[in-house]
């Protein structure tokens, strides 16, 4: 491995962060998403709360200090194939939301599953703020039998194209997988699918360095043990290695889950889920869940460390993306025998830069996103050189 030191006038880039509060506002099963440089949460919710909901709105923010709320983007009274077919009503959970040729997709769940089998459906809109136009059937019909159809995620696969539809979860606690066509809205097929240990529900899918990640809740959805736990793989659909939990209760948050893993416009990685704020005793925990976001870091081998669970300034947040000069200014490095540091610098600001190996000291495509370090040089002429 080449070593380096980086000279006077450099800084690095510290992935775009900053500090805001958490929890962030009142909600549950955030689906969250970048759309251009903007995070948007799309959580079950509504007036009835996180249990009752007959609606579904969404957030968006540029900075995660200041959001926006999105307004209505489908009720319940607008699907026209959920009737109110006995005690206790359907509803509206855990809604997910894709893209694909400029358009979205709106994937969510009608619960609970008594007295009939639950159901997934599928909604459509030109803007993520909506208004969806539901398509007139369930996606996804089949519930029952120790299968419950609840927690649509999709995934398109960036390898090869194709969209992936997991759900799956409490009654049975078991996965399921299918492939979509590229209609978005009509199954291909059933995939085959092994459920990975300690699975209950909410499974979500996200890709890293070649590497498939399936995280998913475990346990009782009101109670302490509630969790997020993830198996890797190499491929969207298994086999999976499990890898253990990744967030657990600790003094102060109770009942962590339903998440989403979301890469940020500078390279880092977060995690939005949902946990419940000085709940007390073993449960079950009554009143409102709040949604939270937190760093997630992966260790050398790729594993997931532990995500410390924040309050107040303690989360992330973004900062404005600024534009890096046209051209980049010298840098200078040489080999060392001691481990790669940065060496007299001016500061920490995160501002523009260019993209350095960590690991040799090459400049590097704008972008690299694994094992890249960005620097910037001040004052110094002539080209990037090595």
């Amino acid at each position: 491995m080449r070593r380096f030191i980086l000279g006077c006038g450099l800084a690095a880039i510290l992935a775009g962060t900053a500090l805001a509060d958490n929890p962030q506002f009142t909600g549950a099963d955030p689906h969250a998403v970048f759309i251009g440089n903007e995070l948007w949460i799309f959580p079950t919710g509504g007036p009835g709360g996180s249990w009752a909901a007959d609606r579904f709105g969404a957030f968006s923010s540029r900075d995660l200090r200041r959001w926006r709320a999105r307004g209505e983007l489908i009720r319940r009274d607008q699907i026209t194939w959920i009737q109110e077919d006995g005690a206790p009503a359907h509803f509206l959970w855990a809604p997910a939301i894709a893209t694909r040729g400029g358009r979205y997709y709106l994937y969510f769940s009608v619960g609970p599953q008594n007295p009939t089998p639950s159901r997934i459906g599928v909604a459509v809109a030109d803007r993520p703020e909506g208004p969806y136009r539901d398509f007139g059937h369930p996606l996804i019909d089949d519930g029952g039998h120790g299968f419950e159809a609840i927690d649509p995620m999709v995934f398109v696969d960036p390898r090869t194209g194709k969209a992936f539809l997991y759900a799956g979860g409490s009654a049975g606690a078991k996965l399921r997988l299918w492939e979509l066509r590229a209609d978005m809205t009509s199954i291909a097929r059933e995939v085959p699918v092994a459920t990975p240990p300690r699975f209950t529900e909410g499974a979500f899918m996200h890709v890293r360095g070649g590497t498939y990640y399936l995280s998913y809740s475990h346990g009782r959805w009101n109670g302490p043990d509630y969790s997020v736990h993830y198996a890797t793989a190499r491929s969207p659909t298994g086999p999976w290695v499990y890898r253990g939990a990744v967030l657990r209760s600790d003094a102060r948050h109770q009942g962590p889950g339903h998440h989403s893993f979301v890469r940020t416009p500078y390279g880092e990685w977060l995690i939005v889920y949902h946990r419940w704020e000085r709940a007390r005793g073993p449960g079950p925990y009554v009143g409102k869940r709040q949604i939270a976001i937190d760093r997630v870091r992966y260790a050398g081998d790729g594993k997931i460390r532990p995500v410390v669970m924040t309050d107040g300034t303690a989360a992330p947040t973004l900062r404005k993306d600024l534009t890096a000069p046209r051209s980049p200014k010298r840098a200078f490095s040489r080999r060392s025998s001691r481990p790669a540091r940065l060496d007299r610098c001016d500061n920490i600001e995160p501002f523009a830069g260019w993209r350095w190996d960590s690991r040799s000291s090459r400049a590097v495509p704008s972008d690299a996103t694994e094992n890249w370090l960005a620097v910037w040089s001040q004052g110094i002429p002539g080209p990037l050189t090595s």
